[in-house]
C-alpha cells in the first residue's frame, strides 16, 4: 500500500514514507501508524529536555518536557498522527544545530520537511541558528562554513515528497488537491481563517461554537502570543520557528486543527516552563493543561471531533 499524502491531509496514521516502509514489513496500516507514532514518541521529551538544557536551567528543561507531555493536544504523540515523529525530527534538527553538527541539523530537518510541508520552516530557523552561532562567540572565525551547506537538506527532503507524489498520483502537488477536496484549504490571508473560525462563534449549536470557534481562536492566539515572547525571549531560532509556523497555520481560508498543529510549537512549553517557577504556578499551568489533554483525548477516543 503506497500512500503520499501527508497525516496531515488525512486524519488515519498513514501517509509518510516512514509509515509506508513500516506497512511493508508488518502488512498492517493501523498497526504500522500506531508503532511509528509510538516509537517516535520516546524520543520527543528527552529531545526536548537537551534541547531546552542548552540555555536554561534543569528545572526548567524538566518542566519544558512536563507540559510538552500533557499539552491539551498531546495525546496526537501517541495515535496514528505524524506529530509525533515530525515533533522528534525537527527538535532533533534544532539539537543538532544548536551543538553545530550542521549535516545532521539538515539530514533531520530533511526527514521533517518529508513528513509535513511546515518542515520547510526549518529553511528559515536553522540559517538563523547559524547566523546566531556567527556572532555569540567573537572567539570562533567569521567566515562562511561547508559544512552550513547541510541546511540545503531540508529542500532535498520536501523535493523528496514530491518526487513520491509523482510516482504515485503523477502529480508533484496532490497534496494541495486533497487539502482543498477533502479539508478545504487553500492559501489565503490569516484575517480570512482567523474570520472564518470568528464566524462559528454564533453558530446556534454550542458544540460546534467550542470546538471550531472558541479553541481554534484560542490556539491563534496562543501561538501568537508565543511568537512575540519568543522573539524578546529566545533564540532567533526559534522566534524564526514559531512566526513561519503561526502564518502557515493561519493563512488558509478555513481554519482547522491550529490546537494540534500548536503541539509542534515547541517554545511555548518552554515558556510555560519558565513561568511556572513558582509551585502554584506550575500546579495551576499543569491542572489547566491537564484538564484539556483528558477533556480532549477522551473526546477523541469516543470517535468525536477532537482536532
Amino acid at each position: 500500500m503506497a500512500v503520499a499524502i501527508r497525516t496531515t491531509d488525512f486524519p488515519e496514521g498513514v501517509g509518510t514514507p516512514m509509515y509506508d516502509g513500516v506497512n511493508a514489513v508488518l502488512d498492517d496500516p493501523l498497526v504500522s501508524a500506531f508503532v511509528v507514532s509510538g516509537v517516535a514518541s520516546l524520543f520527543v521529551a528527552p529531545l526536548m529536555y537537551r534541547l531546552v538544557r542548552q540555555d536554561e536551567e534543569p528545572d526548567a528543561a524538566m518542566r519544558a518536557a512536563w507540559f510538552l507531555l500533557i499539552f491539551p493536544t498531546a495525546y496526537f504523540l501517541h495515535i496514528g498522527y505524524t506529530e509525533s515523529l515530525f515533533l522528534a525530527l525537527v527538535l532533533g534538527s534544532f539539537l543538532a544545530a544548536r551543538t553545530r553538527h550542521w549535516v545532521l541539523a539538515g539530514l533531520l530537518g530533511g526527514l521533517a520537511a518529508l513528513t509535513r510541508i511546515n518542515g520547510l520552516v526549518l529553511l528559515l530557523a536553522l540559517p538563523a541558528e547559524a547566523v546566531t552561532q556567527w556572532y555569540e562567540d567573537p572567539r570562533v572565525e567569521r567566515r562562511l562554513r561547508p559544512e552550513w551547506l547541510g541546511i540545503g537538506l531540508v529542500a532535498v527532503g520536501f523535493g523528496g515528497y514530491l518526487l513520491l507524489n509523482q510516482a504515485v498520483y503523477g502529480d508533484p502537488l496532490t497534496f494541495l488537491q486533497v487539502q482543498r477536496e477533502h479539508w478545504f484549504k487553500q492559501l489565503a490571508p490569516p484575517w480570512e481563517g482567523i474570520a472564518s473560525a470568528a464566524g462559528w462563534l454564533g453558530d446556534e449549536k454550542l458544540e460546534n461554537a467550542l470546538l471550531y470557534g472558541v479553541t481554534e481562536l484560542t490556539a491563534v492566539a496562543i501561538g501568537l502570543a508565543g511568537t512575540v515572547y519568543a522573539a524578546f525571549r529566545f533564540r532567533p531560532s526559534w522566534f524564526a520557528w514559531m512566526a513561519g509556523n503561526w502564518l502557515l497555520f493561519t493563512s488558509t481560508a478555513f481554519l482547522l486543527s491550529v490546537p494540534r498543529y500548536t503541539l509542534t510549537l515547541f517554545p511555548i512549553m518552554v515558556g510555560m516552563a519558565l513561568l511556572a517557577r513558582d509551585r502554584w504556578v506550575l500546579v495551576a499551568l499543569s491542572l489547566l493543561s491537564l484538564a484539556g489533554f483528558v477533556y480532549f483525548a477522551a473526546r477523541f477516543a469516543l470517535g468525536g471531533w477532537a482536532f
